[in-house]
C-alpha cells in the first residue's frame, strides 16, 4: 500500500520527469491542423511556406502541348538517295571514292568493263563516222532514206551508250579517241552526298541493277517511328515531333504514315522528316520521338509532382482555400501533357500547390487525420 502521505510527491516527481522528456524532444515545424465535419486543412506560416519551398499557382484553362512517346530509327532520305549499279554485266576494274567519302555531282564513282559495253561504243565509232560523212555530202548526193537511216543508226548508239550509264564527255571521248581501251566505263555520282555503302570488290563480277554504292545527301533525313497501334493517334503530314539523341533536340515534321502493320515488331511505321544541318545524325541510329499535339480545348492542368496518391488509391491535389491554408481536394486524371497531366474536378481560378505537395501531405499525415476526411 502506497503511503497517502507520499502522493503528492510521486506526482510531482511524474511531472517533473515528464517535462523533462517533452523539453528534450526535438523541435517540429508547427502547423495547424483544423478539422470541422467535412474536411481536414492544415495551416502554414509565410515563413514555412518559404523553408519548405511550398509553391501555390492559380489553375487557369490553357491549350498545353501533348507528348507521346516512340522509338525510332535514322533512315537516308529516299527522295535524296542514289543507288549505284551496272546496267549490263560488268567486272570491277578499279573505285574512285570510299565509304564515308563526301562526293560532287559528276565525280567518278567506280570503272567497270563490260563485253556488251565494248561492242556498243565500236558500233558508236563506227556510225558516228558515217553520219559525220553523210551530213557533210552536198545536197542529192544521198537520198533521204540513206541519210536518215545514218542519222538514226547514230542516236541509236548514243542513247544505247547512255542506256548504260556512260555520260556526254565519255561518248564524246570514244570517236576522239582511238586508243581508248574499248569495253571500259566509269559510272559517276548523279548527285552529291556521302557513300552510305561500298559493298563490292575490285575484280568482282557484278550483274545488271546489282546494288555497288548508296549515295545520300544527309542533310535532310527520315526517322523511322514505331507507334503501338493500341495508341490511336492521328498522326497527318505535318505533326510536330522532337527527335532526341545524345542529348541533343532536333525538330521534325511527320510526312507520311504507313496503315498497315509490321508483322515483325507487330508495329506501325510514321515517317518522319529532320533537318541534319550540322551532320550529327547518320543512317542507322536509334533515336527516341516525342510526337507533339496541341490540346484541342483548354484544360486544367497541373506539374506530375503537384498529385498526391491518398490512402485508398485515389489522386489528390492540395487547395488553398485560405492563405497557408490547404485542404486535400480528389481530382480525376486526363491525358498527359509532357510534364505536366490533365486534371477534372477543380474549378478555374482555384490556388493549388505546384511544388511541395509531398510536404503538405506529410504534414497532414503526421497530423493523424485521414487527407480525404474519411
Amino acid at each position: 500500500m502506497i503511503n497517502t502521505n507520499k502522493k503528492p510527491m510521486l506526482l510531482n516527481l511524474l511531472s517533473v520527469l515528464f517535462y523533462g522528456l517533452t523539453t528534450l524532444a526535438p523541435p517540429a515545424l508547427a502547423v495547424e491542423i483544423t478539422e470541422d465535419t467535412h474536411k481536414t486543412a492544415v495551416s502554414f506560416t509565410t515563413a514555412q511556406l518559404t523553408l519548405a519551398s511550398i509553391k501555390v499557382s492559380m489553375l487557369t484553362p490553357k491549350i498545353f502541348a501533348r507528348r507521346v512517346y516512340a522509338p525510332g530509327e535514322i533512315k537516308a532520305n529516299g527522295y535524296t538517295s542514289y543507288i549505284v549499279s551496272p546496267r549490263t554485266e560488268s567486272v570491277v576494274i578499279s573505285r574512285h571514292a570510299t565509304l564515308g567519302e563526301h562526293v560532287e555531282k559528276d565525280q567518278p564513282l567506280v570503272t567497270l568493263f563490260s563485253e556488251s559495253v565494248a561492242a556498243a561504243q565500236a558500233n558508236y565509232r563506227v556510225t558516228y563516222s558515217e553520219w559525220q560523212r553523210a551530213s557533210k555530202l552536198s545536197k542529192g548526193t544521198l537520198s533521204e532514206s540513206l541519210l536518215l537511216k545514218s542519222e538514226t543508226d547514230y542516236i541509236a548508239a548514243y542513247s544505247r551508250l547512255t542506256a548504260f550509264g556512260l555520260t556526254k564527255n565519255a561518248i564524246e571521248d570514244i570517236v576522239k579517241n582511238n586508243s581508248s581501251n574499248l569495253g571500259e566505263y566509269t559510272l559517276v555520282a548523279q548527285r552529291g552526298g556521302a557513300v552510305l555503302s561500298d559493298n563490292f570488290s575490285q575484280g568482282q563480277r557484278v550483274t545488271p541493277g546489282e546494288q555497288i554504292m548508296i549515295l545520300a545527301n544527309e542533310e535532310n533525313l527520315w526517322v523511322e517511328a514505331r507507334v503501338s497501334p493500341n495508341k490511336k493517334l492521328n498522326l497527318p503530314a505535318g505533326t510536330r515531333a522532337e527527335i532526341e539523341f545524345a542529348g541533343q533536340t532536333y525538330h521534325a515534321l511527320v510526312i507520311q504514315e504507313a496503315h498497315t502493320i509490321d508483322p515483325a515488331t507487330r508495329t506501325r511505321i510514321v515517317r518522319l522528316s529532320v533537318e541534319n544541318k550540322d551532320d550529327s545524325l547518320h543512317s542507322g541510329m536509334f533515336v527516341d520521338v516525342n510526337f507533339q499535339f496541341d490540346t484541342q480545348t483548354a484544360v486544367i492542368a497541373v506539374p506530375e509532382t503537384a498529385l498526391m496518391r491518398g490512402t485508398d488509391g485515389d489522386w489528390t491535389v492540395f487547395v488553398e482555400d485560405h492563405p497557408g491554408e490547404f485542404e486535400a481536394v480528389e481530382v480525376e486524371l486526363g491525358q498527359p501533357l509532357g510534364n505536366y497531366r490533365q486534371i477534372i474536378g477543380i474549378a478555374a481560378n482555384t490556388r493549388v500547390v505546384t511544388q511541395g505537395a509531398f510536404f503538405v501531405a506529410s504534414e497532414i499525415a503526421k497530423s493523424g487525420f485521414d487527407p480525404h476526411g474519411h
